[in-house]
């Protein structure tokens, strides 16, 4: 294969192409005149809309080709050669080469292979029959927009599934949830399936190598995993070889901006100036201590007038407008009995935070072959390795998510010599917090994490009989952490002085053993599709880490750590579970329109206590295609009418190892005046500890109109998870306070929405245009014996943040109701609960004051072709979602030691503005403060945002033979274009959370990591 610059300057400047090379080699001058390049268009023979993905090839020959976006092919070939045309779903046609050069062709529908092929658990299955809900999500649709993790490409595309993106690092670990959350101390993350093998944490997996993406969400669709179902399945099948013969080298690649799209709105320095100096006005108010005279006399900060030298906007000097690249590149080829694919990607992604980036190289190859008839073998294996300087994004402490909004604007990054600033440095009593300079924090400390990651499979498949293969299949998931950090000794509030350097390496390796019975075999009227085999699973978790203080200056950094004079204890620990499983599924089809599905799974885990290490989970699905009957068939535009409907039992192991066990904790402690080794039992056994288990209902319909031109999918489902692991309280005798055990159940209940249709389709407009939307409702059933509340956090002002009760939803947000601010006329019923006018006035007890999980989430995604034009706009909305700002207590209603929101200043209370939530100013240095969490930190979460606009031109046949390319497209596009947001929400994006490790921490946050808008263009080509 060779690509010359020929045809290129041809393709530039108009001229012709002379005894240029055809195909996959250089051919004789004589065989070359002979052939002709033939062109042409393809379309479908039913509405005669353009077919992409077409394979054109010359029959007995090497040369092949594929239709584009628009239907069209290009490929050499000579009078007397025959063209086989072929596509799934479509009949296969072959035309003679004349001596015309373009070739137009409809394919008729093949009414035995029209139907999806969809991937299932160890098998796929006809789509129509299908007894389950399953979501299904192409590469094409995840690449959409450009992403460099495969969650953000996958969010709003599948209905019942919600991802949370949390952050807008490119780093940031997204949340999924499918169908609600359904558990407490368990995870709730799916099981993630790729080509077979679980793989732990997909965050990493380059987009690029996805070539689909099924979700299974109902139980007939994941009992079949088991004890690993509840949370649902995605299942990942990644590129591989060509599909046709000869060789195919493509590349994609982009380059995009990002920018901030949003301040928020602190005060500048005059503003704030002003503030101080209410809040010292005001100090008699609140107390009767004296405080230091106000004053403006600072030279490095003040002129002699007392005016501010500075008004730093931090959010403008912490932030950046951040440059990433992304390139794959990938070699595919295919001959009589194998196939081979090689893919590699190197991306380098720049947070809009300074200093804040992940470089990622992935390789991936896949090897498929047929040595015999009776046998098939395949290989696959991954390389990823990942650098970044991570972005600290949890709790509260003084990093500079927060500090760049709460650093004080009459500080300069730097001063005139060179010094960093920090808010210490000020000789005038205004009494302000340690707060670190963000931008000193982003530029000099180091959060480096160093990820390596090997992923693989092999498998033998033999073919016993017609329709009988035994499969057996190992795989592997490791993944290799480094963690390097080093806090400088200037850092103040976080390592001043002695600065402080940690380090840890994590290292974790799965494997699993699958062999497995694949039956599928059409009799007559009947079909049956059955799978029955065995696994074997073991993953093995070990860490050690060790940190220290105590750093005469900042130049080894974490490089010495011997150096440091206060050496930390060293920490090291060891991890192991295993499994093993057998399963089973049996489907069956009846004359096309009556569908059983049978499954079922049994698990054993070390996880579980001793009388219980062995669970069983069956489901059975129901399907009729009512459009196969005789009083439906000849309806017209009716072309599929199924009803469908499962029950099953699906179950959660996702809890930390030894739970069931009587555990010993080890240390050391002092004795005689020496550090002595001691240990100690630190939880009671529970042999009778067992799974989660989730009963799931659904019921629903699958709808084709038209020829399929409008599809509509509907789902209700039903879910309650009982056997839930809580701590249950025991006797204080015992000298323990709980012991893990199974107690409470969750329901969630909802309906599932996917409404696709093609307006117009023809061979020069298209439009596509899908709505999903989905709603859940969730509900605590139980909580042990007494149904009493369970304050689960995360813990920050006034205790738990959430409450688990009866009755109530999971991620309940827990507080007081602000009744507004105490009036003039109200000030002895204020002293009656020792407050003044001015101050919050609050219910007297706490109680639920919002939810941060949504009800109803979805999206409209709208595809339009024009010629050679292409058009993409992704509408996201959520509702019924609420945000706890945690911020409002240090940005409002605690004043005078750091910045605060605009609010603080104009909106406070004055007893001329006395009809206001925003509590009057006062210097919480000197006159203390008023903060409690209550909904007026409550915010309503619903938004609806732009998520993706995209223009890509798809370049025509001349150009492509010109330049001797299969396919070439250039695009343009904008992510996060737009964002409608309720008013009351103060923060960057209505869709975060800054305790990402807690189960409830969903859209509670102190700060966060602002969520970029990002432009992109980018382009992709195939020779």
């Amino acid at each position: 294969m060779r690509l010359s610059l020929l045809p290129l300057v041809a393709a530039l400047f108009g001229g012709p192409v002379f005894a240029e090379p055809v195909g996959d080699s250089m051919l004789p001058l004589t065989e070359a005149a002979a052939q002709q390049t033939i062109t042409g268009t393809v379309t479908s023979a039913t509405d005669n809309t353009p077919l992409s993905g077409v394979s054109v090839a010359v029959k007995g020959t090497a040369r092949g080709a594929a239709t584009d976006d628009l239907g069209r092919y290009s490929i050499p070939a000579s009078a007397g050669e025959t063209l086989v045309f072929s596509y799934l779903g479509y009949i296969s046609q072959e035309l003679i080469v004349g001596q015309s050069a373009t070739m137009d062709v409809q394919l008729q529908d093949d009414a035995e292979s029209l139907d999806e092929v969809v991937v299932v658990g160890y098998g796929t299955q006809r789509k129509s029959d299908l007894t389950g809900s399953v979501g299904v999500l192409s590469g094409e649709d995840l690449l959409q927009a450009p992403v460099s993790n495969a969650l953000q490409g996958m969010k709003g595309r599948v209905a019942g599934v919600n991802v949370f993106l949390n952050s807008g690092s490119p780093s940031g670990s997204p949340r999924i949830l499918i169908r609600g959350l359904g558990t407490i101390n368990s995870s709730s993350n799916p099981l993630f399936v790729v080509d077979g093998v679980a793989m732990e944490n997909i965050q990493f997996l380059n987009p690029n190598d996805i070539e689909r993406m099924e979700v299974l969400k109902d139980a007939s669709s994941t009992a079949i995993y088991g004890a690993r179902g509840a949370n649902g399945v995605i299942l990942i099948t990644t590129r591989r070889g060509a599909k046709m013969t000869g060789t195919i080298v493509g590349y994609d690649g982009f380059m995009n901006v990002g920018v901030l799209p949003r301040k928020i709105d602190v005060l500048n320095s005059a503003e704030w100036l002003e503030v101080i100096e209410r809040g010292f006005a005001n100090h008699s108010k609140y107390s009767t201590n004296t405080i230091p005279t106000l004053s403006r006399e600072d030279p490095r900060l003040f002129d002699a007038q007392g005016n501010p030298l500075y008004d730093t906007d931090w959010q403008e000097e912490a932030t950046r407008t951040a440059v990433s690249h992304n390139h794959q590149f990938s070699v595919q080829t295919k001959a009589e009995n194998s196939s081979f694919g090689a893919f590699i990607n190197y991306a380098n992604m720049q947070g809009i935070m300074l200093n804040n980036a992940l470089e990622r190289i992935n390789g991936k190859v896949a090897y498929d072959a047929k040595p015999k008839e009776w046998l098939s073998l395949g290989i696959n294996l991954l390389a990823n390795y990942t650098k970044e300087n991570e972005f600290e994004e949890g709790g509260g402490h003084q990093m500079p998510r927060r500090s760049m909004l709460e650093m004080v604007p009459i500080f300069p990054v730097k001063f005139p010599d060179g010094t960093w600033a920090n808010s210490s440095m000020i000789t005038d009593p205004f009494g302000l917090e340690a707060i670190p300079n963000p931008v000193h924090v982003l530029e000099t400390q180091d959060r480096l994490r160093k990820r390596q990651q090997l992923f693989g499979n092999a498998f033998l498949t033999f073919h016993i009989l017609p329709g009988l293969d035994l499969r057996t299949q190992f795989g592997f998931d490791k993944h290799d952490t480094n963690i390097q950090e080093y806090s400088p000794t200037d850092l103040i509030n976080i390592s001043q002085p002695l600065g402080r350097a940690y380090l840890e390496n994590q290292r974790s390796f799965y494997w699993q053993e699958e062999t497995y019975l694949n039956y599928n075999k059409e009799i007559g009227d009947h079909r049956i599709n059955s799978v029955l085999g065995l696994s074997w699973q073991q993953r093995v978790y070990a860490n050690n880490s060790i940190s220290a203080e105590g750093f005469a200056d900042d130049f080894f950094r974490f490089n010495a750590i011997q150096s440091a004079s206060q050496p930390g204890a060293p920490n090291s620990s060891y991890d192991k579970w295993a499994m093993n499983s057998y399963f089973l599924r049996g489907s069956y089809s009846f004359k096309n329109k009556y569908l059983v599905t049978v499954t079922g799974r049994i698990d054993g885990s070390s996880r579980f206590g001793e009388n219980n290490k062995y669970g069983i989970f069956p489901s059975a699905g129901l399907g009729w295609v009512l459009s196969e009957e005789s009083f439906l068939s000849d309806v017209q535009g009716l072309d599929e009418f199924k009803i469908r409907s499962s029950y099953g039992i699906t179950g959660n192991t996702e809890i930390p190892t030894y739970q069931s066990l009587g555990t010993i904790s080890t240390g050391t402690t002092l004795l005689n005046g020496a550090r002595v080794s001691q240990s100690f039992v630190n939880r009671l056994p529970n042999p009778n500890l067992e799974w989660e288990k989730t009963n799931q209902f659904d019921v629903g319909f699958d709808l084709a109109l038209f020829n399929r031109r409008l599809t509509v999918a509907f789902d209700y489902y039903y879910k309650l998870t009982t056997d839930l692991l809580l701590d249950k309280p025991v006797p204080t005798s015992t000298g323990f306070t709980g012991v893990r055990d199974n107690i409470g159940s969750v329901s969630n209940r909802g309906i599932e929405v996917l409404v696709s249709g093609a307006p117009v389709a023809n061979e020069v407009f298209n439009w596509q245009s899908t709505i999903n939307f989905s709603y859940n409702k969730n509900r605590i059933e139980a909580l042990g014996e007494n149904d009493e509340d369970i304050f689960p956090g995360p813990n920050w002002v006034s205790g738990s943040q959430t409450i688990l009760r009866v009755g109530e939803p999971l991620s309940s947000f827990w507080g007081y109701r602000r009744l507004g601010t105490w009036g003039t006329d109200e000030a002895a019923e204020a002293a009656a609960v020792g407050a003044i006018p001015g101050v919050a006035k609050r219910s007297s007890e706490r109680q639920i004051i919002g939810n941060g999980l949504p009800e109803w989430v979805g999206s409209f995604v709208n595809n339009v072709r024009y010629k050679n034009f292409d058009l993409t706009v992704d509408l996201q909305f959520v509702l019924g979602a609420d945000i706890l700002q945690q911020f409002t207590h240090s940005m409002e209603d605690r004043t005078g030691l750091s910045n605060g929101l605009a609010t603080t200043l104009y909106d406070a209370w004055t007893e001329d503005n006395q009809n206001t939530m925003v509590q009057q100013i006062r210097n919480g240095a000197y006159s203390g403060q008023n903060s409690e969490v209550d909904d007026h930190w409550v915010a309503d979460g619903s938004y609806l945002r732009g998520s993706l606009v995209s223009l890509g031109y798809s370049f025509g046949d001349l150009t492509l033979t010109n330049l001797n390319l299969r396919g070439l497209r250039i695009y343009a596009s904008v992510q996060n274009a737009f964002l409608v947001k309720s008013k009351d929400f103060k923060g960057y994006d209505p869709e975060a959370t800054s305790w990402g490790g807690d189960q409830w921490g969903q859209n509670i946050f102190f700060f966060q990591y602002p969520n970029p808008r990002t432009f992109t263009i980018g382009t992709s080509f195939q020779f």
